[in-house]
């Protein structure tokens, strides 16, 4: 499920300060990056299974590795993990509204706080 009109598609920021502000929201980078690219995922367990919220951004300048990069934010995902294939994003899953409500809120202070710092 892709999340639509959050603002945090347009927001552009420091690397450093948006790892902050996920971290804070529990959306946690790890390992999950490359030279251009960072992903930060919330896992959720639930009686109806594991699901995971997904931001993802890329660098517009400089490099991750370095910690020295500015990025652009990408819209936010929900996905169903199955084991063992994986996570699934499409539109024909069923999300649970209790979540889907919970990621909206997570997702406006999110937006509000790296629009506090955003270019």
């Amino acid at each position: 499920m892709r999340f639509e009109n959050t603002g945090i598609e347009k927001l552009k920021a420091d690397l450093n300060r948006i790892d902050d502000v996920m971290e804070n929201f529990g959306l946690v980078r790890a390992g999950q990056w490359d030279y251009e690219r960072v992903t930060y995922d919330r896992k959720f367990e639930l009686r109806e299974g594991v699901f995971y919220l997904r931001v993802q951004g890329y660098a517009i300048e400089g490099d991750v590795d370095t910690f020295k990069a500015t990025v652009q934010l990408m819209k936010p995902l929900l996905g169903k993990h199955y084991y063992p294939h994986g996570v699934e994003y499409g539109e024909g899953e069923n999300f649970p509204a209790s979540l889907v409500n919970q990621c909206n809120k997570l997702l406006e202070q999110i937006n509000h706080d790296i629009s506090q710092f955003a270019l």
